[in-house]
């Protein structure tokens, strides 16, 4: 049912380094299109720590601490069309 949430898990691969994630699913629903196309749409977010993959550069601040955080959040906005 819409608004609905799930969990997405398997493997993601960044920079020739595989991890296990699990990210959150919200389901938005189905819906007819303008064109009379039956679509379903969804919104997958999670948050990876980027240097789990090797992403590792950084640079100091002269404020203090770093540029770039460990976190990054994933967010994608998913809209998917019925195949006859």
């Amino acid at each position: 049912a819409a608004g609905s949430d799930y969990k997405v898990i398997g493997d993601l691969t960044l920079r020739g380094v595989t991890k296990s994630v699990e990210f959150d699913l919200e389901f938005g629903g189905f819906a007819t299109d303008p064109y009379g196309n039956y679509k379903m749409a969804a919104t997958v977010t999670g948050v990876i720590n980027r240097e789990d993959f090797g992403v590792v550069w950084n640079a100091p601040l002269e404020t203090g601490g770093v540029l770039v955080g460990e976190k990054v959040t994933i967010t994608i906005e998913l809209q998917a069309a019925l195949q006859a």
